[in-house]
């Protein structure tokens, strides 16, 4: 990223790496929750909505609900 690599070239602050640009800092500072693998999850999704063209994702959800997903 632009601004850490400004950071370590040039040893300045987060706050000043940000300001130029004017970024925000709590972008920089983001991290990535780790989600849970939903791949069964996403082709049972596909599967019903090839199956049942017309229904929507509130119908599909409802149908999810009560396999137990």
């Amino acid at each position: 990223m632009l601004i850490r690599e400004a950071m370590d070239t040039y040893e300045i602050s987060q706050r000043r790496g940000c300001r130029l640009p004017k970024y925000n800092r709590s972008s920089i500072r983001y991290r990535p929750h780790s989600r849970p693998d939903e791949r069964a999850l996403r082709m049972r999704i596909c599967e019903m909505a090839a199956v049942r063209l017309r229904f929507g994702y509130r119908r599909i959800t409802i149908l999810l609900k009560r396999e137990g997903w």
